[in-house]
């Protein structure tokens, strides 16, 4: 290549630089690109000063918490925050002190990996959704303020206190911020498939080993069951002159609407493979997961099943346990199957453990209390994967009586389980 050769190609590389550059971004992408850039500055201005603020001299009353908001107005603007002044009574001052304490553990949190990994996940969705509020607040403190209310019983006053923002603008960043990991939900929840759904097979009794049985005993994929999470009822469907305690009430009254089912089926390890929300009222119980599968047979390696609780269907890919009048046969079987009914009693536990706002949504919007416990669901999984586990104390779980639809394939197949267990590995077997 000659010299002119050499220039012309570098003029090109440089035209096609300068046109990158240049050339006019769409609407949405101008403004996540400034919402990123923002964000970043104020992140970065706000930990600078407090790193390097010194701490105030011992004679002076402003406390730490005057020094934190001061800095925090100056990136949200006075009308937001309001300064500790020197003539405060003492009362005010010890609170104040709490809240500094506060302050300080919010800085400290944020450079969390966990506060990381979220708000890297959330840049990098392909969404371009704006997040509501983040005018006022970065994308790792977003976070932050979101997980402490998906995290605590807290109300909204504490957080509004904690935060140092107006309740109003606390209520759109948690939701924005619920709709974003919503759009996650694909990413992080999701189905194995190939050679990572066979890696994920275990046995179906723990005498086995992970290739005994061959096809008389298939290995599980996974344990299907349901949980309800406890929201506040509609208006118009419950008794407003009742003066009962609210929460007592919906229990009491045990209206449908006033729960949302959580459908899930979790690995061996407690991932969530499988997740589906629907109001109290629908009682699907598993009816549109077993048409999935019968539709899309590769989703099930061969020689695989799922496990199941009374209640759901049977069939060849979802066994559940007998009822009725038990012999030794079926009693064994259904021990069995016990022993993976705790895989998934454990995984809601921890999942309520984390979240505690779970226990209770004070929320009568059934889409927005459906996004809250996605997100949930998403970030536990996302929690897994960092290798941060919550243990939770196992609940009373919710079976329900009798067999909803069997069908003959799935009537042989635990049959057919059932005989080579009976006969390998009961004691009083001859």
């Amino acid at each position: 290549m000659d010299a002119c050769e050499c220039v012309l190609s570098a003029g090109r590389a440089v035209l096609d630089m300068v046109e990158r550059e240049w050339q006019p971004l769409s609407a949405g992408e101008l403004e996540h690109r400034l919402d990123q850039a923002v964000e970043e500055i104020l992140e970065a201005q706000l930990l600078a000063k407090l790193e390097k603020q010194p701490p105030p001299p011992p004679t002076t009353t402003t406390t730490t918490t005057t020094i934190y908001v001061q800095l925090l107005q100056n990136q949200v603007g006075p009308q937001v925050l309001h300064t500790a002044t020197a003539s405060s009574p003492p009362e005010q001052e010890e609170e104040r002190e709490e809240e500094a304490v506060e302050s300080q553990e919010w800085v400290d949190t944020v450079d969390s990996p966990a506060i990381k990994y979220i708000s890297d996940l959330l840049h990098s969705s392909k969404s371009r959704t704006r997040m509501a509020g983040r005018a006022r607040l970065s994308m790792s403190h977003t976070v932050l303020l979101s997980l402490t209310l998906l995290s605590e019983r807290v109300s909204y006053r504490t957080v509004s206190r904690r935060f140092q923002l107006e309740k109003g603008n606390i209520h759109r960043i948690f939701f924005s911020f619920c709709q974003c990991m919503n759009m996650l939900e694909e990413r992080h929840i999701t189905w194995p498939v190939g050679k990572e759904a066979v890696e994920a097979l275990f046995p179906l009794s723990s005498l086995l080993g992970k290739e005994e049985g061959g096809q008389d005993v298939p290995q599980v994929l996974g344990v299907l069951g349901h949980t309800r999470i406890l929201i506040r009822l509609p208006i118009g469907k419950h008794d407003v002159e009742s003066t009962v305690p609210e929460v007592k009430r919906m229990k009491m009254e045990a209206h449908p609407d006033s729960w949302l089912n959580l459908e899930l089926v979790c690995d061996i390890r407690g991932r969530f493979l499988h997740c589906r929300i629907s109001k109290g009222s629908d009682v699907d119980r598993g009816r549109a997961l077993r048409d999935k599968l019968k539709q899309h047979p590769e989703l099930m390696p061969p020689g695989s099943c799922l496990v199941a609780r009374p209640g759901y269907p049977l069939t060849d890919q979802i066994l559940t346990p007998y009822t009725g009048s038990l012999g030794p046969r079926e009693e064994l079987f259904n021990k069995t199957l016990e022993e993976h009914f705790q895989i998934l009693d454990q995984a809601v536990a921890n999942l309520r453990a984390r979240f505690q706002r779970l226990r209770y949504l004070d929320i009568g919007n059934y889409d927005r209390a459906r996004a809250v416990v996605l997100t949930a669901c998403v970030l536990h999984n996302v929690f897994l994967e960092l290798g941060q586990v919550v243990q939770g104390e196992k609940e009373e779980s919710i079976t329900q009586e009798g067999e909803v639809e069997v069908d003959d394939e799935g009537v042989r197949r635990r049959d057919s389980i059932t005989d080579f267990l009976f006969k390998n590995f009961n004691p009083g077997n001859p």
